[in-house]
């Protein structure tokens, strides 16, 4: 298995690329939508094109990793499914709809993964755990008023990749997920918990958000194994105890850094 990327979930994959020949996963380009400009959407748009022309012309089929977050599926209604028109609200999401569109319409094999937000090693320190772990430990947290996330082990979803492959599923667009979104003020908390601390926390107002679920149904037909991974309302705590440790590690080696660099 070829994959394209040297990211986070590039380096997590790296466990499976000796599997599924004649394969190529997409993991590169754009990872959020918080920062992106319309520049890095034109530059992934332009790398993806690229290895969709080498894939056609050496007859492999192409994993490319989109978005389950609510800028796809939005904050009100039921729990988001593949099937069926989708209207995004953010940049970000219309981005991945508009690359999701290109496979679909390139007469490849592929397949689309959904994903909800990723928990594990490799994480850039301006993503969500890292970044929370690390406002905690300074002793102020911001946080979006009403905002949830739907947390995935990285973990679980090399194992749900790893089974779609070896199945021969293609030519679908699958969510992968945990299937519960949990508040941002519920992790907060139990990451002080298992910290022994406690944050000042900032309230932050912001627009469109609240609580949506995505469907997982699809999933766990294809994959039955996603039942052992113990998803549902206290998933989440068990990501975060396997991971916490290295998280801490790190905000306090760039905190070291930071005053080394201040003398």
């Amino acid at each position: 298995m070829e994959i394209v990327g040297r990211g986070f979930v590039a380096r997590n994959l790296e466990p499976i690329a000796g599997s599924h020949p004649g394969t190529v996963v997409f993991a590169a380009g754009v990872s959020s939508g918080s920062n992106a400009s319309m520049e890095d959407f034109a530059r992934e748009a332009t790398m993806l094109y690229e290895v969709v022309e080498r894939c056609r012309a050496r007859r492999r089929r192409l994993v490319y990793l989109s978005t389950a977050s609510k800028g796809m599926y939005g904050t009100h209604g039921p729990p988001g499914r593949e099937r069926g028109p989708v209207f995004p609200s953010t940049p970000y999401a219309r981005h991945k709809l508009a690359m999701e569109a290109v496979l679909r319409d390139s007469g490849l094999d592929h397949l689309v993964l959904r994903l909800t937000h990723l928990v594990g090693p490799h994480q850039r320190p301006h993503q969500f755990p890292p970044a929370l772990v690390r406002q905690i430990l300074s002793g102020t947290v911001y946080i979006h008023r009403g905002v949830c996330r739907d947390l995935i082990d990285i973990a679980d979803v090399v194992m749900c990749l790893d089974r779609l492959l070896a199945l021969g599923v293609r030519r679908e667009v699958v969510n992968v997920g945990s299937g519960v979104a949990i508040p941002v003020q519920t992790v907060v908390a139990h990451l002080e918990e298992r910290l022994g601390m406690v944050a000042d926390k900032r309230l932050v107002e912001v627009r469109d958000e609240g609580r949506h679920d995505i469907s997982i149904a699809k999933l766990t037909e294809l994959v039955p194994e996603v039942k052992l991974c113990g998803f549902g309302p206290g998933y989440y705590a068990g990501v975060f105890e396997k991971y916490l440790p290295g998280y801490v590690a790190e905000a306090r080696r760039g905190t070291a850094d930071a005053r080394a660099g201040a003398r």
